[in-house]
């Protein structure tokens, strides 16, 4: 008969539960060794996708643009005025953009406290004339007395001495009055030439030190047309070198100009050199309007350069390689890295200075996806209108030139 007891039917079945755990666990151990093997194994290494480029054949063009800097025309003598006293602003006389003339009144500020030392200084005055008076009045008397030999001449000398010094502070107190009293017209700011008000850098209620500017006037005149150049453009600019002077809006002709004054010191917040024109005594252009400026003898237009577009340009971080375009081997069909100098731009294209001869081809576009020594083939134009033949009547096997006249698509399909 059956033990109906839990504990005899638990006993084998917990062993066998653990047997299938060990097996288990063995299992997956295997599994994670044939994993392991097969990590370390070595995989052959897909092949490099052999990629199509576009080419450009390396050929002297013209240089096209101009050297051209905008600028803006200001007076020849631009004067920042301010009080020759300190004091406080009661009342601004005139507003920006004003005509004013010489002699004008601009500003004015508190005189009371000037007014109170010149009346002081006319009280000196008054009290040294009547000491000058009496000791003048005491020579003339002493010297009847003289005259008569009833006084010594040591008491004489006495009265003409105090005389001399009544009469040198008398001169002192008149130099003073005049002082306080220009002191006093100090406190009115006035314009010292005619001119246009360019500039308000107080108001009314302000408490100015003397000496800061207040006001700003463009003096009447001649006028100069002010441009910046930059560092490489320095040295080729000299003092008497004709300049066409263009107004950006209007319709006046251009102008012709010579440069004044150039910058010694660059401006520390845009590193440029400021260059100034004198323009001819009859142009009549407004301050401050916008003129486009062309020095004589920098303009590179119509030289031969070699230029590339942008997009053909790979820039090289490290290794001091600095800019580099990818050249074309036609014998191995592969491209390698060709370092090259950049000289300046030509409207989208860069004119090289160095580092292309003509007769290279170079990849134009996708330069950021190419390797040294990386096979490539040739891109053609499937679309293009003549896939059977050019103008020689050969096959269109031949990439873009570049140029006179910027870069030329060949006909041709794959």
């Amino acid at each position: 008969m059956a033990s109906t007891n839990p504990l005899i039917f638990r006993l084998p079945l917990a062993k066998k539960g653990l047997r299938s755990r060990v097996l288990h666990a063995g299992a997956l151990s295997a599994v994670a060794a044939a994993v392991l093997l097969s990590a370390c194994s070595s995989k052959e290494a897909a092949p490099e996708p052999v990629r199509s480029v576009k080419l450009l054949t390396v050929g002297e063009g013209q240089i096209q643009s101009q050297l051209e800097y905008s600028g803006d025309v200001r007076a020849r003598v631009e004067s920042r005025l301010g009080f020759r006293v300190a004091g406080k602003i009661v009342k601004r006389e005139v507003e920006p953009g004003q005509h004013v003339k010489a002699g004008q009144v601009l500003a004015r500020l508190d005189a009371r406290d000037y007014q109170l030392s010149a009346d002081a200084a006319r009280a000196q005055v008054a009290s040294a004339t009547t000491q000058r008076d009496l000791a003048a009045a005491d020579v003339k008397r002493f010297g009847a007395l003289r005259a008569q030999n009833f006084i010594s001449a040591a008491e004489m000398e006495r009265r003409e001495a105090s005389l001399k010094a009544a009469q040198a502070t008398l001169d002192q107190a008149k130099a003073q009055l005049a002082a306080q009293s220009n002191q006093e017209n100090y406190t009115l700011l006035v314009a010292d030439a005619d001119g246009i008000v360019t500039s308000v850098n107080a108001e009314p209620g302000q408490v100015v030190a003397a000496g800061t500017p207040v006001m700003g006037i463009a003096q009447d005149g001649a006028r100069d047309a002010v441009f910046s150049v930059p560092e490489d453009k320095r040295a080729a600019v000299r003092i008497g070198q004709g300049v066409r002077i263009t107004p950006w809006a209007g319709e006046q002709p251009p102008l012709e100009g010579q440069v004044r004054e150039v910058a010694a010191s660059a401006d520390p917040a845009t590193r440029t050199y400021q260059v100034k024109v004198a323009l001819p005594g009859q142009a009549a252009l407004p301050l401050g309007a916008t003129i486009r400026a062309q020095p004589q003898g920098m303009n590179a237009a119509g030289q031969a350069a070699i230029k590339l577009p942008t997009t053909a340009l790979r820039q090289e971080g490290g290794g001091g390689q600095g800019t580099a375009v990818w050249v074309f081997d036609a014998a191995s069909s592969t491209v390698r890295l060709q370092p090259v100098q950049i000289a300046t731009a030509d409207g989208n294209e860069a004119v090289i200075a160095s580092g292309l001869a003509p007769g290279m081809q170079v990849v134009a576009t996708g330069v950021h996806v190419l390797t040294p020594g990386q096979k490539v083939t040739v891109y053609r134009d499937k679309y293009a209108k003549n896939p059977a033949q050019t103008k020689e009547g050969h096959a269109p096997d031949a990439p873009e030139t570049v140029g006179a006249g910027g870069v030329k698509a060949a006909e041709g399909s794959r």
